[in-house]
């Protein structure tokens, strides 16, 4: 895995919430969830930054 991937996982975790309440909480599609957490490099900085602005977090350009 990588270090984003890592990141969000473990944080879901501690708020203790599964891929699919995760994915309402943050209005994002449950494959972006899937596809964060599996690691994948094909994603939308901006639906990466809707799941990352639920911890505080954003990624730049």
């Amino acid at each position: 895995m990588n270090h984003l991937a890592d990141f969000v996982k473990q944080r879901r975790k501690e708020v203790n919430l599964t891929q699919e309440e995760f994915a309402e909480r943050t209005g994002v599609a449950l494959t972006v969830i899937r596809k964060i957490e599996q690691g994948k490099t094909n994603l939308n900085l901006e639906k990466v930054n809707q799941v990352l602005a639920m911890f505080g977090h954003e990624l730049g350009p």
